[in-house]
């Protein structure tokens, strides 16, 4: 729709692709959450009732990149000062982790103890969605929140929802 109103009508619209999102405000839904917020929610309610174990789907070898939502406001402020081209442009960290090592994340920064299994009978979804973010890095825009203080402010955040529920 950007390259439209670009081509007939002259504007300077941009579009901007970003990747998996964190951060704060983030939907804790037991049915409708992304994966990040889904393990934020798990294992705190793991650690709450003092469960010795969660089981997560998958293998948990699926590659996912994520990129805090305070990044994505700079790069959406940087692109539109630095950028003026009409093909869309991705917004991403350039850094994957495997699903696996994300639940060990979280599991550390909540502080559940337990033990954590995976259920391989249960889906993995794609195997890697790692975005091409180099035209935005080669603009000299970088992401300055990584991925550990971006899930302690989404877990911050999340204590006062997750509580009252």
């Amino acid at each position: 729709m950007c390259q439209a109103y670009r081509d007939k009508y002259g504007c300077d619209f941009i579009s901007a692709m970003p990747t998996n999102m964190c951060g704060t405000n983030d939907d804790y839904d037991p049915q409708g959450s992304h994966v990040l917020p889904a393990f934020i929610r798990r294992f705190h309610e793991a650690k709450i009732a003092r469960m010795v174990s969660v089981t997560c789907w998958g293998t948990g070898t699926p590659l996912r990149e994520f990129l805090h939502s305070e990044d994505l406001g700079r790069a959406c402020v940087f692109l539109m000062e630095n950028y003026s081209e009409g093909q869309f442009i991705n917004v991403g960290s350039g850094k994957e982790i495997s699903i696996k090592e994300l639940a060990e994340l979280v599991w550390r920064i909540v502080g559940f103890h337990g033990k954590i299994f995976w259920d391989p009978s249960k889906p993995d979804g794609t195997p890697r969605k790692l975005m091409d973010s180099s035209r935005l890095f080669s603009l000299g825009w970088r992401p300055q929140v990584d991925l550990e203080e971006g899930i302690r402010q989404a877990y911050t955040d999340s204590l006062a929802k997750l509580d009252k529920q």
